[in-house]
């Protein structure tokens, strides 16, 4: 193990990963470090890139609730699974205008808005687009996750003034039929290649706690940090094990496993917002002030991500104030 460390030693020196560790075998070798010495690299990475001591606030408004056609086994708002979520129609472009107006007062410079759809149709792009507007013009970054994009859809979106566009792969590509069988993890990467063309920035992650192996979580961010651009937004998400889905019986992930895997996008995508994200109400101080000592920069704050809980501002207030951390101003990267 000491030659692993001497091996990758070169990382504390410089401010982006070397290709080598761009393999599965390469981002195993550094998911298996001790501990510390993991964390010890991921941290040099991080401060090489970003004040240690900002995280990026962002909310997230759920615009058109359920009812989705997908059957994504995580997903309370999938149809194929008795959730007893029930569905709703898109929302109106004001009281989207002002909810974003509140989260931008209570702190967030992202609003992020999601549709549970397969895909947005064109008779409901208009009204995204003027949510994308409305928002932009209160000085926010706007985000959004509407399910798959075309090429046309995609520069619809760019031209409106959308920032990021949220597309998940969720896992690696072996187990991702384990989970999702309406569309294929080919689905996912066109998107994500249509936003990029597009110009827009993306927003990728995955889940964990799906019943993935370790090589599996370690195959998913190898895969993004492999894209011709790395994502500027990595969100992580712990899974919410939702009654009635697919995955309502799921085992928990084990917080140091949990941990590991946010060094770990830090240490391959150095430039990175790597967002501590879903499954935050299940995770304690500690275990969120590991994840940001490991490189997490960004969360997501309000009561609740789109259907499931999160921690309130207060919370959040108070973990920071333990912490010594601070919001992040826009534009605030090195």
């Amino acid at each position: 193990m000491q030659d692993d460390v001497a091996n990758i030693a070169p990382l504390r020196r410089q401010n982006d990963a070397t290709p080598e560790i761009h393999t599965a075998d390469g981002a195993k070798i550094i998911y298996n470090l001790p501990f510390n010495d993991l964390l010890f690299q991921a941290q040099t990475i991080h401060r090489a890139n970003f004040d240690p001591n900002a995280v990026q606030m962002s909310r997230l408004l759920s615009i058109k609730t359920g009812g989705c056609a997908e059957d994504c086994g995580y997903c309370s708002q999938s149809a194929h699974y008795p959730t007893g979520l029930k569905a709703s129609k898109l929302m109106e472009v004001e009281r989207v205008v002002a909810e974003a107006r509140k989260a931008r007062d209570g702190g967030a410079t992202r609003y992020c808005m999601g549709a549970a759809w397969r895909s947005p149709k064109d008779r409901d792009m208009d009204a995204v687009i003027a949510m994308v507007k409305g928002v932009k013009a209160l000085g926010m970054e706007t985000c959004m996750t509407l399910g798959m994009l075309t090429p046309v859809q995609s520069a619809s979106l760019a031209a409106a003034g959308l920032d990021y566009y949220n597309h998940n792969i969720d896992t690696s590509e072996r187990f991702y039929g384990e989970i999702i069988t309406t569309r294929t993890f080919a689905d996912r990467l066109e998107t994500l290649s249509n936003v990029r063309e597009a110009g827009m920035k993306v927003c990728a992650g995955g889940i964990l706690g799906m019943g993935e192996t370790v090589e599996d979580r370690i195959a998913m961010l190898v895969t993004l940090a492999n894209l011709p651009t790395p994502p500027e937004s990595v969100p992580i998400n712990m899974l919410i094990p939702i009654p009635g889905s697919k995955l309502a019986n799921a085992e928990t992930v084990d917080p140091i496993d949990f941990v590991r895997m946010i060094a770990l996008a830090r240490i391959l995508m150095p430039k990175s917002h790597v967002r501590l994200s879903a499954g935050r109400t299940e995770m304690s101080d500690e275990m969120q002030a590991l994840c940001f000592f490991a490189g997490a920069n960004s969360i997501f704050i309000g009561q609740t991500l789109l259907t499931a809980d999160n921690p309130g501002e207060d919370q959040d207030s108070a973990l920071f104030r333990r912490l010594g951390l601070k919001p992040m101003e826009l534009g605030s990267v090195q």
